[in-house]
Parts: C-alpha cells; sequence; structure tokens
C-alpha cells in the first residue's frame, strides 16, 4: 500500500510540474526525425533524412513549418509551401493547430528541449525529433 501511495505522490507532482509554455521556446529551429513510434507500438529509427523540417515561431501563437533539403555546400533547398500553424495551451498541453490550402490538422507537442521534440499526431503516431546538424564535408 505504501508504494502504491508513494506511485502517485510521485505521479501528481510530475504531472504538476509539466508547463507547456516551456516548450514554445524550443520549437524554433531545425528538427530531423529520429524515430516514429506508431500507434501499434511498432517503431522505425531514422539514420538518414532526405529532408528536414524547420519551425519559425514569430511570437508566442504563431509560426510555420517548412520542409527543407539539406545540400552538401551547407545551404538548403526549401519546397515551396509552408504549413502556417497557430499554437494553443489546452489542458496542460501545447497544441499545434496547421492550416494550409488542402488541409486542417493538429499535432500535440509532448515534450520540447534543446536536444529532442516529440510530437504525437491524430493518428496517436510519435514522432521523435532531433536537432539538425549539418554533415561537414572537406
Amino acid at each position: 500500500m505504501k508504494r502504491i501511495l508513494v506511485i502517485l505522490i510521485v505521479l501528481t507532482n510530475l504531472s504538476c510540474n509539466k508547463n507547456p509554455e516551456t516548450y514554445i521556446k524550443h520549437l524554433n529551429g531545425y528538427w530531423e526525425i529520429e524515430k516514429v513510434i506508431l500507434a501499434s507500438g511498432e517503431e522505425h529509427s531514422y539514420n538518414y533524412n532526405e529532408f528536414i523540417d524547420y519551425f519559425s515561431v514569430s511570437d508566442s501563437s504563431k509560426g510555420y513549418r517548412k520542409k527543407l533539403r539539406p545540400l552538401l555546400n551547407g545551404t538548403y533547398e526549401a519546397s515551396k509551401d509552408a504549413e502556417q500553424f497557430n499554437l494553443k495551451i489546452e489542458h496542460d498541453s501545447l497544441n499545434i493547430y496547421y492550416k494550409t490550402n488542402f488541409s486542417n490538422w493538429k499535432e500535440t507537442i509532448l515534450r520540447a528541449s534543446e536536444s529532442e521534440l516529440k510530437i504525437i499526431n491524430k493518428d496517436k503516431n510519435i514522432y521523435i525529433y532531433k536537432p539538425y546538424k549539418a554533415i561537414k564535408t572537406n
């Protein structure tokens, strides 16, 4: 019984300490997918990504996401489209609401730090990103 009480107290404290507003400052930047965990539990790891995601947050609630292809000379080839989004904190979660000419959808940021970005989509697939580091060639 004591163990259950201790576990409940720890879990309660952990959930109270979660402040999704702190995730916003870490969203800006270049991110590459490291792993995807499908709703079925199946995992896919990525050692190499042809494309990376660039997130830009202009203020605390608006921004865009763009797909980029890193080039060997250190520059990027950008897609023609950017996915505009609004950020909203709802029920202790940071949600991204995307809007394009073709669709609208929502994703939830589960974690954002200097070293990791974790996002879940409506299909319950979890995307785990790491900061993109350019490949140096000499």
